[in-house]
């Protein structure tokens, strides 16, 4: 991780968060269900935290036109944060994508389950995986947390969901990102 601390997550929810992006529910909303199903399942802070920010590269670079296997939301928003986290939550934020190419490769029923928008990344992300690049993704040491986050990703899209708010989760963001996470969006009144 880099000493130099900083980064306004908050920020970026509040400028990009709040749209929709093709789901029932705004950026904010899903990510807020995803963390709040990790914490629900008991996940450790680093799990949390990347569930939480599991889809922070539709924030800063926006995908949704040109998803593709070797260049997708996951590789951009790992790369954006990956200087402020430690290397597994990066990793999951990159790996959440190739998490669902691995469910649907090895349970072909999963693909019917997805969302209409997950299918369309789905195809465009590359689909199924063969044999060597199944074995390649579980021999990972973190590939059951990307798995569980892929699951948590598919069910975290309910526009009926209760959850917490995004301030439960301020002291893990400020952990990784420091006093800056929250920036000036909750002293100016711009955050909801």
């Amino acid at each position: 991780m880099s000493e130099a601390r900083g980064l306004d997550i908050v920020g970026l929810f509040v400028e990009s968060g709040l749209r929709a992006y093709g789901e029932r529910v705004t950026q904010l909303s899903h990510a807020l269900q995803c963390a709040a199903l990790a914490y629900r399942d008991r996940a450790d802070d680093e799990v949390l935290v990347a569930a939480l920010l599991h889809d922070v590269g539709h924030l800063v670079d926006d995908h949704s036109q040109t998803e593709l296997p070797d260049r997708h939301h996951g590789g951009s928003g790992a790369a954006f944060i990956r200087p402020y986290v430690p290397a597994r939550i990066a990793w999951l934020v990159e790996h959440h994508v190739i998490a669902k190419r691995y469910l649907c490769s090895v349970d072909p029923r999963y693909v019917e389950q997805l969302s209409p928008v997950s299918q369309r990344s789905y195809a465009a992300q590359g689909a199924r995986l063969d044999f060597e690049e199944q074995l390649a993704l579980e021999t990972q040491p973190w590939f059951g947390d990307a798995v569980r986050l892929r699951r948590w990703d598919d069910a975290g899209k309910s526009p009926a969901a209760a959850y917490p708010p995004l301030m439960e989760y301020r002291g893990l963001l400020e952990r990784y990102f420091g006093p800056q996470s929250w920036g000036t969006a909750v002293l100016d009144g711009r955050w909801p």
